[in-house]
C-alpha cells in the first residue's frame, strides 16, 4: 500500500514552513511521497530532498500537478481518497475500515479554505477533533492512528544521520563517508 500526502492550496509567500512540516511528518510517519498541487514551489522541494538525503529512506515529491486531475486519475487506479477536515467524520469512525483497505492511500491536506469539490471527490472526510488547529497535527495524528504506532519504529534506508535513543541527553551517530585512498607502489 502506498500512501501520498496531497498539500492543496500551498501559498510560497506564507505556507512555506507549514508545508515543509508537512512534508517532514509525512515522511517521518511513514507516506511514500508529497503532492505539492498547483504550484512549484523548489524552496520547499529543496529543503524535503535534503532530509531525505541526510535521514534516509525514500519519498517522492511532486509538484505543479493540477489537484483535481491528480485525485481522478489516483481514483481511477483504485486508490482512495482521504481528506483531513475538522467538518468530518470522527477518526475512530472509519480509521478500521481505511486502515482494513489494501488500496493506496491520498490524504488531502489543506492549507487555505477547501472548495466543496474536494469534500465530494475524498472517499473520506475525517475530522481530527471538530475545533481549529494544524493540519500538521492532523496529519501527525491520522498517519499515527492508520499505523498504529508502528511508524515510530520505522528505520530508513541509506541515512547519513540517525538518533540512538537515549534517556538523557543526546546520541546522534554520523555515518563517515568512506574515502578512497590512494596507496603509490614504487
Amino acid at each position: 500500500m502506498k500512501i501520498f500526502v496531497l498539500r492543496l492550496g500551498h501559498r510560497p509567500k506564507r505556507d512555506k514552513r507549514v508545508t515543509t512540516h508537512v512534508g517532514l511528518v509525512a515522511r517521518a510517519f511513514g507516506a511514500s511521497g508529497l503532492v505539492l498541487a498547483d504550484v512549484v514551489d523548489n524552496k520547499v522541494v529543496e529543503s524535503l530532498r535534503k532530509v531525505v538525503e541526510n535521514w534516509g529512506g525514500e519519498f517522492e515529491i511532486i509538484q505543479g500537478v493540477n489537484a483535481k486531475k491528480f485525485i481522478s486519475e489516483w481514483k481511477r487506479k483504485g486508490g482512495e481518497v482521504i481528506h483531513l477536515t475538522m467538518y468530518g467524520l470522527p477518526v475512530d469512525y472509519v480509521i478500521s475500515k481505511i486502515r482494513n483497505s489494501n488500496k493506496d492511500k491520498l490524504i488531502i491536506v489543506g492549507a487555505e479554505k477547501v472548495p466543496i469539490e474536494y469534500y465530494k471527490l475524498a472517499d473520506y472526510n475525517i475530522a481530527i477533533g471538530h475545533q481549529p488547529h494544524s493540519e500538521v497535527a492532523a496529519l501527525a495524528i491520522f498517519l499515527d492512528r492508520l499505523f498504529e504506532g508502528r511508524e515510530l519504529y520505522m528505520t530508513f534506508e541509506n541515512a547519513k544521520i540517525r538518533i540512538e535513543p537515549c534517556e538523557k541527553g543526546k546520541k546522534v551517530i554520523r555515518k563517515v563517508e568512506e574515502k578512497k585512498r590512494h596507496s603509490r607502489i614504487r
